[in-house]
């Protein structure tokens, strides 16, 4: 088999086997729900029901043609986009700053940034919903957008940082000892250099912010739905195929966003 090495022995080959079969399950279990939300959402009928006798594209038509959806998801692509332009301006200039070795309290300011990845995200909705709120900023764009923000940060920062420890300090050395300005270095030496993550980072923020549904919860309000709080309104409020169609778009696009951030990393790693 070309998995295993000609010169392992039986124990090992079993080992090997085994270790293959339990992965193979995991992943199986792990993606088990997707054979079900993908066929439902082009099931013709109004109830949850497998396998499928009848075919239609009716839920989608539903989804496209309803204000609400539509609604929702304008929300969730501004909300998104802002999110990742403002967290990826952020995430790199902390990126690049840690990256220095004189720069104090790295430690203790790295995992302050990385805090929202690890505080439960119950207590950031809650925390986010007293803090904005008075500052006026409940059910308003701009309330949401810097909390997602404040979300999406770790995750650029983590990108960013990762790119920077393989990059090469002299570049920059090389460019001001030529006579060019920072700013001049910076767009023309480490920001082509590191592109790859800086384009990764980017690509998460905007994943978190548009599947974000606890925030937004607690700060949104009817008409600044996002489409995951849209989506769980419905489950919530009467169960409609509806949802499954909204699920498979996200469904969807979280493979294309996953596809084009491993690709990003192996071009990175190839340069």
């Amino acid at each position: 088999m070309l998995w295993l090495p000609s010169y392992a022995t039986g124990p090992e080959r079993l080992g090997r086997l085994a270790v293959l079969v339990f992965v193979a399950l995991v992943l199986i279990f792990l993606i088990a729900p997707f054979f079900v939300v993908v066929p439902l959402s082009v099931s013709k009928e109004a109830f949850f029901t497998l396998p499928v006798k009848e075919y239609s594209w009716r839920w989608y038509q539903d989804f496209f043609g309803n204000e609400r959806w539509i609604a929702s998801v304008i929300n969730s692509v501004i909300a998104a986009v802002a999110t990742t332009i403002l967290a990826t301006m952020l995430g790199t200039a902390a990126a690049l700053g840690l990256a220095r070795p004189e720069f104090p309290y790295r430690r203790a300011v790295m995992s302050l940034m990385l805090s929202p990845m690890i505080v439960p995200i119950v207590i950031v909705a809650v925390g986010s919903y007293l803090f904005f709120g008075g500052l006026g900023l409940i059910n308003t764009r701009p309330g949401l957008v810097l909390s997602h923000t404040a979300l999406a940060l770790p995750f650029v920062v983590v990108t960013v940082a990762a790119t920077l420890s393989t990059y090469d300090t002299n570049l920059t050395r090389a460019g001001l000892s030529l006579g060019a300005p920072p700013v001049a270095v910076f767009f023309r030496v480490t920001l082509p250099a590191i592109a790859p993550g800086v384009i990764s980072g980017a690509i998460f923020a905007f994943a978190v912010s548009f599947d974000e549904v606890v925030v937004a919860l607690f700060l949104t309000s009817a008409e600044r739905r996002t489409l995951p709080v849209q989506m769980f309104s419905g489950i919530r409020d009467q169960i409609n195929p509806t949802i499954m169609a909204a699920a498979t778009i996200l469904l969807g696009l979280s493979i294309v966003l996953f596809i084009v951030a491993t690709w990003l990393g192996r071009r990175g790693q190839k340069a």
